[in-house]
């Protein structure tokens, strides 16, 4: 068995678990930052929870990069999992390579390739707009002169960033806050790109395929 295929079956047996380690890292970081009239004890278990699961994540990449290898490579080719590593709140998102994983292990992936990319895009944004929220909240809601003072404030701010339409009304004011912020704009970016350009294929084949069978019948004389 060679690395690449070693890698994936490492991937395939600890995809399922390290997901559900994810969303229960997001739920206790939640937890953390939204109740924060909590007793001592309770939080320093909330964080004591969340380092145990990130030392999970970090070493899933270690032995991933040591069954593949390529050497520093593998950090280029699989950046989100870097990413993941350094900023463990954005591991929920990579659950959708997690889902798509199971489902070639039971064959065919069920959806059309257009609808994955659309479903696919819709739980990124679902899961990368939960964790920036609760971010920019942790960041902004004590700062001085700032204008995102709840969670309402932070959800709608981060709904308005992802969909690059940035209304303005309320903003991060924190270093901080700013850097997630522009990190946010990218990835709103990108998911966009990715839900316009595959609902614009999937436009394409169809008129095409409109065409082509508007364009068959007999020969004219």
């Amino acid at each position: 068995m060679d690395a690449d295929s070693r890698a994936r079956r490492w991937e395939s047996r600890t995809g399922l678990p390290l997901a559900v380690a994810s969303l229960v890292y997001l739920a206790s970081y939640a937890v953390h930052v939204l109740a924060p009239g909590l007793p001592a004890p309770v939080r320093l278990a909330l964080r004591a929870l969340q380092l145990l699961i990130w030392l999970l994540f970090a070493i899933d990449y270690g032995v991933r990069w040591r069954l593949s290898g390529t050497g520093l490579r593998f950090v280029r080719r699989h950046w989100l999992d870097t990413v993941v590593v350094l900023l463990p709140l954005m591991r929920p998102v990579r659950m959708v390579r997690t889902y798509e994983t199971v489902e070639r292990r039971h064959g065919r992936p069920r959806l059309p390739l257009h609808a994955r990319v659309i479903v696919y895009a819709g739980l990124s944004a679902l899961l990368l707009g939960f964790a920036g929220a609760l971010a920019v909240y942790r960041q902004e809601h004590g700062a001085p002169h700032a204008t995102i003072r709840t969670f309402g404030d932070s959800v709608w701010w981060t709904c308005s960033t992802l969909a690059t339409v940035g209304y303005g009304d309320v903003a991060p004011v924190t270093p901080w806050g700013r850097t997630i912020a522009v990190g946010l704009m990218a990835c709103g970016l990108a998911l966009l790109g990715a839900v316009t350009g595959s609902f614009s294929s999937l436009l394409r084949q169809r008129f095409s395929r409109e065409g082509d069978e508007d364009g068959e019948g007999p020969p004219g004389p």
